[in-house]
């Protein structure tokens, strides 16, 4: 049985890719309670542990908490509600459509080059829009921003330029 937070987390991921619902839906019960207070705490440290933490636990009903991952004045706690973001919206871009004004945001304007790199990722399963699309082509664009960036930028672009195609 897990000891903490991330060990907890880590054994909700496992058990997710195995499929063992009832095993998850268990294990999120008894750890809610803990994954709540650790992203209302103090050190940054705790709030980015709470909010990847959402996502291996796949915490759906939790993306307004991941919301405010989102905001938070801590790169780390941004990356890690990113990274679960782009987890929980795998398979329904529900999440990624309803936080993409703040997406667009993170990947444009963010102080931390890794956070904007994985906000581009995550508009890689949101919907098509038109308004992304511009954005991350800009970004591809902009000789002034970071290699890695622009590259990241132009995979997505084209990806979402591929998927309305196939609509």
């Amino acid at each position: 049985m897990a000891s903490n937070l991330a060990e907890a987390a880590a054994e909700a991921a496992s058990l997710a890719e195995r499929g063992e619902e009832r095993e998850l839906a268990t294990l999120r019960a008894r750890w809610e309670d803990e994954v709540e207070g650790a992203a209302r705490s103090a050190d940054f440290r705790e709030r980015a542990v709470a909010y990847r933490a959402i996502g291996q636990f796949r915490f759906r009903q939790k993306l307004e908490l991941l919301r405010r991952g989102l905001e938070d004045d801590s790169p780390a706690c941004r990356g890690s509600a990113l990274i679960s973001l782009e987890l929980l919206s795998r398979n329904s871009p529900g999440a990624v459509n309803s936080a993409r004004p703040l997406l667009h945001t993170l990947a444009n304007a963010d102080s931390n080059q890794a956070v904007r790199r994985l906000a581009i990722f995550c508009l890689k399963n949101g919907s098509p829009h038109r308004d992304t699309v511009t954005l991350l082509e800009h970004l591809a664009d902009n000789d002034e921003e970071d290699r890695e960036l622009r590259a990241a930028a132009a995979r997505i672009a084209a990806f979402l330029k591929k998927k309305t195609g196939t609509r």
